[in-house]
């Protein structure tokens, strides 16, 4: 065992023990005593216990855990604070930037356990407001988190669209100066709309596959290897797999469908259409007797069967929106203010409503909200839809799902609210069972719209938590209780795999951003992505209801 390698043991144990608030003194030697350890100018591993007991700055006790550590490859004090420390807050401590103190704080005062709820309260600006924290250590740590998850060649679709995007351009403008007949098209996950991106795959039609190939040193933005005669590999400078795949122009179109689809959609298609050629993805689904089918549905389920008998939803679009639900303001933990996000809506999106849901009182971490600062947010509301009219805000709460099920207001505050969004925040490692009955509870309180963001996920993060899916939408489907989408991306939660049964049962869906800044409306258009995904069409979406639609309907809830 190396100097540094015992140095970081050392350092982590006094972390820890920082962290849980032990002897000040006893952190401080063992501090030192890493730091000692990592600058001797010899290996402490040939040393006897006595010599090492002898170390300048070491002392008795730190050199019977270096002797331990040596002699085991474990330390005893060490392995007892782990046990008692979550492993999320382990991680934490090496992120750079925040230490011990700033950790205490996270862990303690916000409740958040681990890396993915950190990046997340990041994204709510719940930082901001935390002791020794403010929004530059905010934006420092959240690129910090962004980079590790980058490490993992892991990516959420938000992250690769930016890189997607000037891919494209820059893909573009080479094949236009080398071939100007050569054109480009994005395959794979990321044309499907998938939620997380391993990899990017470009699909290249040329008349001159040779001169594209002999230009590909051009792009010194990326080395690319030649893998196969039409594969070309590349690492992004974060880690995202690039491949570019050149086909002559008569391949180009059959290849891009089968560089699109998965694999079960493939082989049912092409066992239908042939081998081609093709000049047109529309040729393929023709002479397979199908319908179009559009790349997010290409996953292999029933969609070829609705193909056949032109069945196929007509799917939304970020067009069909006209309101948007589940917003914070600055009443709870958002960064602009009621009238801002409003405004945005109104004049920026073009939007015909706002449902604003600050955060209840339980959410105490994100300045949830209670019933004197309910009463006096109403008051702004009625005085801005006299002021923005036609433009309506429509009164809501994001209201905690407690332990056993119960929202966290009384009736006669919850009647107060146009809409309710029900969302767990807390104990989120209860079994299914529990779980599940904890859900349905919520769902079947008269009050309860919308169930939000329903397993708390966080993709890359945090698994949610575990649900029976059937039983929590047949819930839904028999108390009329709406299922959010949650466009966040790192939530994307109802999970697309479920939209269909959901659908199916006659519940209506709700894309959501869960916007906490006016730059957090355009997450929905991640949100109608993983609709469509789910063959959402528009008449069972929600927010794609007009003003007046929407109002009957909560009226009718009522």
């Amino acid at each position: 065992m190396e100097n540094k390698t015992i140095a970081r043991s050392l350092r982590l144990l006094s972390q820890l023990m920082e962290l849980h608030n032990e002897n000040p003194f006893k952190i401080k030697s063992v501090a030192n005593a890493a730091f000692k350890v990592d600058k001797l100018p010899f290996a402490i591993n040939t040393k006897t216990q006595e010599e090492i007991e002898q170390i300048d700055g070491l002392g008795k006790s730190t050199a019977l855990k270096i002797w331990e550590l040596l002699q085991t490859g474990t330390m005893t004090d060490l392995q007892n604070i782990l046990a008692n420390t979550p492993e999320g807050i382990v991680e934490m401590l090496g992120i750079k930037g925040i230490g011990p103190k700033k950790i205490m704080v996270i862990w303690k005062d916000l409740g958040i356990e681990n890396v993915g709820e950190l990046y997340y309260a990041c994204n709510e600006n719940r930082l901001i407001e935390a002791k020794g924290f403010g929004l530059k250590t905010q934006e420092e740590i959240k690129k910090v988190i962004e980079f590790k998850m980058a490490a993992q060649g892991k990516f959420l679709y938000a992250q690769a669209e930016t890189l997607v995007n000037s891919l494209l351009a820059e893909l573009t403008l080479w094949l236009t100066e080398i071939e100007e007949t050569s054109s480009i098209n994005i395959a794979g996950g990321y044309r499907r709309f998938n939620e997380i991106i391993e990899e990017l795959d470009f699909v290249i039609g040329t008349n001159d596959p040779a001169a594209l190939i002999a230009g590909l040193p051009l792009l010194t933005a990326f080395s690319f290897e030649q893998q196969t005669e039409q594969l070309f590999v590349a690492m992004s400078p974060f880690g995202l797999k690039i491949q570019l795949h050149i086909y002559p122009k008569a391949d180009e179109y059959l290849n891009l469908f089968r560089l699109t689809g998965n694999e079960q959609h493939v082989e049912q298609v092409l066992q239908l259409s042939g081998n081609g050629p093709f000049s047109s993805e529309n040729e393929i689904y023709a002479k397979a007797g199908l319908a179009f089918i559009e790349p997010e549905l290409r996953e292999g389920l029933n969609e070829v069967e609705l193909a056949k008998t032109n069945s196929l939803p007509q799917l939304v679009t970020f067009e069909d929106l006209t309101g948007s639900l589940h917003n914070h303001s600055t009443w709870s933990d958002g960064v602009h203010t009621l009238e801002q996000m409003a405004s945005y809506c109104k004049e920026t999106l073009h939007l015909e409503y706002l449902g604003m849901c600050d955060h209840s009182k339980s959410a105490f971490y994100a300045n949830g909200l209670n019933e004197q600062r309910i009463y006096a947010q109403h008051q702004e509301i009625d005085a801005l839809n006299i002021k923005l009219a036609p433009f309506k805000i429509f009164k809501g709460i994001e209201s905690d799902i407690l332990n056993d099920g119960s929202l966290d207001y009384s009736d006669d505050i919850l009647k107060t609210f146009d809409f309710v969004v029900a969302s767990v925040h807390s104990n989120l490692r209860m079994d299914e069972e529990k779980a599940t009955a904890r859900l349905i509870k919520a769902i079947e309180n008269p009050y309860t719209t919308i169930l939000g963001h329903p397993t708390g996920r966080l993709l890359l993060s945090r698994k949610g938590y575990p649900i029976d899916y059937h039983k929590v939408i047949d819930a839904c489907a028999a108390n009329n209780v709406v299922i959010e989408i949650n466009a966040n991306p790192l939530r994307l939660d109802l999970d697309w795999r479920y939209h269909r049964y959901a659908l199916e049962k006659g519940v209506l869906l709700s894309v959501n951003p869960d916007a906490h800044r006016m730059e957090g409306f355009r997450d929905m258009h991640y949100g109608v992505y993983i609709g469509r995904k789910g063959g959402l069409e528009a008449k069972q979406c929600l927010n794609a209801f007009s003003l007046s639609e929407i109002t009957d309907y909560f009226n009718g809830r009522k």
